[in-house]
C-alpha cells in the first residue's frame, strides 16, 4: 500500500487553480468525517492525491476504494467498517462539492444524504420513522430534543419555505450571517435521518452558501468539524431550571469566521456546560475582520459595479440590464459584465437549473445585496 501523504496545504498555497480547488475539496471532505469520530485510511489519501494531480477521475476513485476494501488486508483491519465509511463518504462529499449544481429544497437535503450513505446505511436517503436521542459530551451526557418522526416533513417544509421567502435586501451583511447560522441550526435540529445528519447538513450549507454568492473558506469545516457539531448542539439546547438557554453564539462565530474571515476562537471546551470563563478573560473576546478577508465582498471592476447599481433590488432580464447600463452589444455585455459578476458571486440567475429559461432574469446575491446596501448612490 502506498505511504505517500498528500500535502493539502502545499497544493492550496502553490497549486495550479484546478489542483488548488481539488485539494480544498478533498481537505473539507476528509475533515468532515471527524464529526462522527471517523478517520480515513492512508490509501484514501493516496488516491485523493492522484485525483488532485488530475491523473484519475471521481469514477476511478470510487472503483479504487471498492477494490481496496475487497482485499484481505483491508477487510481484516480492526476498524475496517469505520475506515470504509470514512473513505467512501469522503469520496462522495468531494464529488458533490466539485459539482456546480444545487436545488434549494428538502428533496435536495434527502438526495445528499442518499448519495453520501448509499450502501453504508440501509436508511440512506430515507426520513427516519422513529424518535431518537443522543448523549452529548458537551451537554454532560444530556440530549438535544430532536423533531418527532411524524413531524419531520412538516418541519423541513416550514423552515425551507421561510428561508425561500426571506428578504435579505432589508438587512445588513452581518445580520445575514446571523440569519444563515440560525437557519442551519434549525434544519439540523430536525435531524431527519437516523445517522449522518451533520455531514449532510454541512454539505448542503456549503452548496447553498455558494448560490448566495459567498466564497466560503471551507477549510474551517476541515479543521473545526467537531466544533461545528458541538456548536449546533449548544444552539439547540436549553435547561431553564439550570439557567441554561439556547446558545447560538458559538455557531454564529463559526459562520462569521467562515464567511467574513473573522478570528473568533473556536474552542470546544468553552462550549461544555461545565466550562467556567476565567475571571481575567472577557466572556466574548472582540474579534476584528482582517482587511484581506473582506476582498471577496469588494470589487474594483467598474463593469460589475455598474451592473450591481443597475440591478439594485430588482430582477431584470438581459435586455433590461443592457438598457440600464447603456450597452447594445449583448456578447460584449455578457463577456465583460454579466459573466464576471456571476463568477465573483455578486449576481445570480433566477432559474439557475435552467439557464435558457424563457423567463430568465438576474438579481443580486446576498453578497451583492450586502455590497449594494453599503454603498451610497453615485452623485448625479
Amino acid at each position: 500500500m502506498p505511504t505517500y501523504q498528500p500535502d493539502f496545504e502545499e497544493y492550496i498555497r502553490q497549486g495550479e487553480p484546478g489542483k488548488k480547488e481539488r485539494a480544498q475539496i478533498w481537505r473539507t471532505a476528509i475533515g468532515l468525517q471527524q464529526v462522527d469520530g471517523l478517520e480515513t485510511s492512508e490509501y484514501l489519501k493516496e488516491v485523493a492525491r492522484q485525483h488532485i494531480e488530475g491523473d484519475i477521475t471521481f469514477k476511478d476513485v470510487a472503483s479504487l476504494i471498492d477494490a481496496y476494501y475487497q482485499t484481505a488486508g483491508a477487510r481484516n483491519q480492526e476498524d475496517a467498517d469505520d475506515k470504509y465509511e470514512a473513505d467512501k463518504v469522503s469520496e462522495r462529499i468531494a464529488e458533490l462539492l466539485s459539482q456546480k449544481t444545487f436545488t434549494f429544497s428538502p428533496a435536495q437535503l434527502v438526495a445528499i444524504h442518499r448519495h453520501l450513505f448509499q450502501g453504508i446505511y440501509k436508511f440512506a436517503g430515507k426520513i427516519r420513522d422513529y424518535n431518537i436521542t443522543k448523549k452529548e459530551w458537551v451537554l454532560r451526557g444530556e440530549t438535544v430534543y430532536y423533531s418527532r418522526s411524524e413531524e419531520i416533513l412538516d418541519a423541513l417544509n416550514h423552515d425551507f419555505d421561510h428561508e425561500k421567502t426571506f428578504d435579505y435586501s432589508t438587512i445588513s451583511l452581518s445580520e445575514a450571517i446571523t440569519h444563515l447560522a440560525l437557519f442551519c441550526r434549525d434544519i439540523w435540529q430536525i435531524h431527519p435521518f437516523g445517522e449522518g445528519n451533520t455531514r449532510t447538513t454541512a454539505v448542503f450549507m456549503i452548496k447553498y452558501l455558494r448560490t448566495l454568492g459567498f466564497t466560503a473558506d471551507n477549510d474551517l469545516f476541515a479543521e473545526n468539524s467537531w466544533y461545528f457539531r458541538n456548536a449546533l448542539v449548544r444552539a439547540n439546547y436549553r435547561n431553564v431550571p439550570q439557567g441554561i438557554d439556547y446558545s447560538p453564539i458559538y455557531l454564529e462565530h463559526f459562520f462569521r469566521n467562515l464567511l467574513l474571515g473573522e478570528n473568533h476562537p473556536l474552542l470546544n471546551r468553552e462550549m461544555h456546560l461545565d466550562w467556567k470563563t476565567p475571571s481575567s478573560t472577557p466572556a466574548s473576546t472582540p474579534s476584528s475582520t482582517p482587511a484581506s478577508s473582506q476582498n471577496q465582498f469588494e470589487t474594483d471592476n467598474e463593469n460589475i459595479i455598474r451592473l450591481m447599481r443597475a440591478l439594485g433590488h430588482e430582477k431584470l432580464s438581459v435586455k433590461d440590464m443592457m438598457a440600464r447600463v447603456g450597452l447594445k452589444d449583448r456578447m460584449n455585455f455578457t463577456e465583460y459584465s454579466l459573466n464576471p459578476a456571476i463568477n465573483t458571486g455578486f449576481v445570480r440567475m433566477l432559474y439557475p437549473e435552467s439557464p435558457k429559461h424563457p423567463r430568465q432574469k438576474y438579481l443580486l446575491t446576498v453578497k451583492g445585496i450586502g455590497w449594494y446596501n453599503n454603498r451610497p448612490l453615485p452623485e448625479t
